[in-house]
Formats: C-alpha cells, sequence, structure tokens
C-alpha cells in the first residue's frame, strides 16, 4: 500500500520548490556559497535594488536556507544548508 504525505508536508515542500524555483533567488544562493555578504553586497552583484533582494531574502529564510545576522547598520546573510 502506498503511504502519502500528510496535506501540510506536501504544502511544505511545495514552498521549498517555489523559492528555487526563482532565477533571482538561485544567483543569489550561488553568490552566498563563496561565504556571507550584506544586501548590499548582493543586490550590486545581482543588479538589483536592497529592497529587492531583501524581499527573496526574507522568503529563503523563511525556508530555513539562509540565516541572517545583524552587524551595526548592516544585515549579513549566509547560507544555513550547505546541500541548496
Amino acid at each position: 500500500m502506498l503511504k502519502e504525505l500528510p496535506p501540510e508536508a506536501l504544502s511544505q515542500v511545495a514552498a521549498y520548490f517555489q523559492v528555487l524555483a526563482e532565477p533571482t533567488r538561485l544567483r543569489i544562493l550561488n553568490l552566498l556559497r563563496e561565504g556571507e555578504h550584506n544586501v548590499g553586497e548582493l543586490a550590486q552583484a545581482c543588479g538589483y535594488t536592497a529592497a529587492n533582494i531583501s524581499r527573496h531574502l526574507s522568503l529563503m529564510s523563511k525556508q530555513g536556507m539562509v540565516a541572517r545576522e545583524v552587524r551595526g547598520a548592516s544585515v549579513y546573510y549566509r547560507l544555513t544548508d550547505e546541500s541548496v
């Protein structure tokens, strides 16, 4: 007999892959493979505004892909899951 995952688990998996389905977020994750960066550095490297990058990072943070650390006036992000 096949065992199906509960609807909540399926929703979580779908949300995780939705985050990975966006090219800008993949680009950010690729940059973070090199090490931690602040929002300004990521925005400059991607050619987007800091606000746009922050929205993407917020979604990735909710899925546990990145962690944030506040240092003075800057927020630095790093990968939390190297398998991403």
